[in-house]
């Protein structure tokens, strides 16, 4: 019975279960009245009034000091350093050991889950609490309200520009929920995607040629563009997570066009 309690004690100290807000993709939607943001290429980190976890419900060793005055109440937001920084964020945000590189991260909030009233209002609540208790390392996203396709296509433009990853647009009116959402939408010139690596496939040679990816999805294709002479010498290894980047699906729904990008360490 003890070891069952500790084990129990141990796998929730570590895990925590939890549903995030997930945007879909951006088609010509109509956004006008939206709120827009710049999408940080980051790790997203969920407050849950104690500790700081990840997408996928694992705990991120934050250092004591980084957390200082946070509030009793649930946050999510982007864990991030700048653009175009996303190994040294993985690196220092998904190490069991934290170090002084935190000094160089910064939480960037752009939700209060499970707060009344609508995203502004929401928003609203963390800037005040804050200001009350406040964190050097804290940043609220700032959002703009979008007046038309063209505004929206313009930011776009000026993020891309700074090295930046994206925009996201969201419908302010809404309540908190949770899930994939049509009332939040993320916009990329390229958009991207992650798979699990489940095998290889080599030329004649016995060269390596392209990997053997499974999607969320089921779907099954081989990813072979976008390898440095390097990474062709030693791949990513089986059961490994690897983004990539593509231009829409076949009618099979197979990624078109893909390219490598990294690993992406399981968050």
């Amino acid at each position: 019975m003890f070891k069952f309690l500790l084990s129990f004690l141990l796998f929730y100290s570590f895990a925590f279960s939890f549903e995030v807000q997930k945007p879909q993709i951006y088609d010509d939607q109509n956004i006008s009245g939206w709120l827009m943001s710049e999408k940080l290429d980051g790790i997203r980190g969920y407050w849950d009034g104690k500790a700081i976890y990840s997408k996928n419900g694992n705990l991120i060793n934050t250092p004591l000091w980084f957390t200082k005055n946070f509030p009793p109440f649930p946050l999510d937001g982007e864990l991030w350093s700048k653009r175009n920084d996303f190994e040294f964020i993985q690196s220092t945000v998904l190490d069991t050991n934290s170090s002084n590189d935190w000094e160089k991260i910064t939480y960037n909030i752009f939700e209060v889950p499970d707060a009344k009233g609508d995203f502004p209002t929401r928003l609203q609540k963390a800037k005040e609490w804050f200001a009350q208790h406040p964190n050097p390392h804290i940043n609220i996203i700032k959002q703009i309200v979008c007046k038309d396709e063209q505004q929206l296509q313009n930011y776009l433009n000026e993020i891309i520009a700074l090295k930046g990853e994206g925009v996201v647009i969201k419908d302010g009116n809404q309540p908190y929920h949770t899930g994939r959402s049509p009332h939040i939408l993320k916009v990329k010139k390229v958009q991207d995607m992650e798979g699990i690596v489940i095998g290889y496939n080599y030329d004649k040679e016995g060269k390596f040629k392209s990997l053997k990816l499974k999607l969320d999805s089921g779907v099954i294709f081989n990813l072979g563009g976008g390898f440095s002479d390097k990474e062709r010498e030693t791949p990513p290894k089986l059961g490994m997570m690897v983004t990539f980047k593509y231009y829409g699906f076949t009618k099979n729904d197979v990624p078109k066009f893909a390219s490598f990008l990294r690993v992406r360490e399981k968050e």
